[in-house]
């Protein structure tokens, strides 16, 4: 008998894990933008999925000694994201609407903070 209330108990507790909700750790959708590649010609890059909430230093053009910054990015996520023109998700900023249109070649950046969803 004890058996038997301890194994219902065990599968009603496992039912309950399976169906609660899981929280989020990536953004859906992809993040792009455009940088000049080391040989002076124009290439862009994407993120696909990236973490959220969370900072991401563009590797290209992290180091502005290196480098220009990036440009004209393109929030085609479910998040809101804030843009900044220095690494590690410093300097100045400007927030992009989840699933935008994309920004004009102007708008500079060497980092992108992604928002939770919620």
């Amino acid at each position: 008998m004890r058996l038997r209330h301890t194994l219902a108990a065990t599968l009603g507790a496992l039912a309950l894990v399976v169906t609660l909700p899981t929280s989020a750790t990536a953004a859906d959708g992809d993040f792009s933008y455009k940088f000049t590649g080391p040989d002076g010609t124009p290439q862009s890059a994407t993120l696909h999925d990236p973490e959220s909430p969370g900072c991401v230093t563009l590797a290209e053009v992290a180091d502005p000694d290196a480098s220009a910054p990036a440009f004209a990015p393109h929030n085609d996520t479910d998040t809101w994201v804030m843009v900044f023109t220095e690494s590690d998700c410093t300097g100045d900023s400007w927030t992009l609407r989840p699933h935008g249109h994309p920004a004009t070649d102007r708008l500079k950046l060497r980092s992108v903070y992604f928002t939770d969803r919620h």
